[in-house]
């Protein structure tokens, strides 16, 4: 079953169009990685699935939920682009931590505001208020806990190595539980010797069945982990299969080219 549909999704930056009508789907439990050249549209065409950037046109269903319809013509209320917000998550390149709160701070607030919110939209008395709230910090420890992180909790994010603040970030994308869970780059910004302890928190995540889109430069990884591989160029969806067809069977001349710029750096 498709848990990501995303139809003839273009986007343009005044002159600039970044995105030529891309479509795809993403199976649940299934990891799918995009790869191609830096200005290949790779970033925008995830910053429009996660609602970060609104596409020009096209179609976003997240697990049967449309997030985006271009043919729409009413505005989405306040409620409509919470849930929509929530069907996925990001995990950016750069943390985008905040530094003047700890560990177990960064992972909780978000799901905290949540609570709130559905407390006020529910009416719940403060006694309920309270208690859903109360668990909120048991959940963040669990999930750090998942991501090797248990003896950071108090620790404050200057305080840590990049690869540690990026599986902080993991955490705290995992704690609104989205149905896509998305990466831009995760290890990008890591010095070689750390990047292997985040890709490892993402092989569990895989190997849990976490349905994940993942932009990524690390091409081994891609091939280990993904069941399925968009090769971008131009805008445009360049080639699309398993693993073994895109590393091993490309087909167009600038796959060939790519991969093989690839190996060699």
């Amino acid at each position: 079953m498709a848990i990501l549909e995303v139809q003839n999704i273009c986007k343009r930056f005044q002159q600039n169009e970044v995105l030529k009508g891309i479509s795809f789907s993403l199976e649940e439990g299934q990891v799918l990685s995009v790869i191609g050249s830096s200005g290949s549209g790779k970033t925008t065409l995830l910053r429009c699935i996660t609602g970060l950037e609104t596409a020009d046109s096209g179609k976003i269903s997240v697990g049967g939920r449309v997030t985006f319809d271009s043919s729409r013509t009413e505005k989405l209320t306040k409620a409509e682009k919470r849930e929509n917000q929530l069907c996925t998550g990001l995990v950016f390149q750069s943390f985008n931590l905040f530094p003047q709160y700890t560990v177990l701070r960064n992972v909780a607030l978000a799901k905290e505001l949540l609570v709130k919110e559905t407390c006020r939209a529910e009416k719940c008395g403060k006694a309920e208020r309270k208690a859903r709230l109360a668990k909120v910090p048991e959940e963040a420890v669990r999930i750090l806990e998942s991501v090797g992180l248990s003896d950071k909790l108090d620790s404050y994010p200057c305080e840590l190595s990049g690869g540690q603040q990026q599986r902080v970030a993991i955490a705290r994308a995992l704690m609104l539980s989205p149905k896509v869970l998305c990466f831009d780059e995760p290890t990008s910004a890591l010095d070689p010797e750390i990047t292997g302890e985040v890709l490892a928190v993402i092989r569990k995540l895989a190997k849990e069945g976490r349905t994940m889109l993942i932009v990524t430069h690390e091409m081994g990884f891609a091939r280990e982990v993904s069941g399925e591989v968009i090769f971008m160029h131009d805008g445009v969806i360049g080639e699309q299969g398993t693993p073994e067809e895109i590393f091993d069977h490309p087909k167009t001349t600038r796959l060939q080219e790519f991969l093989s710029a690839a190996l060699r750096a």
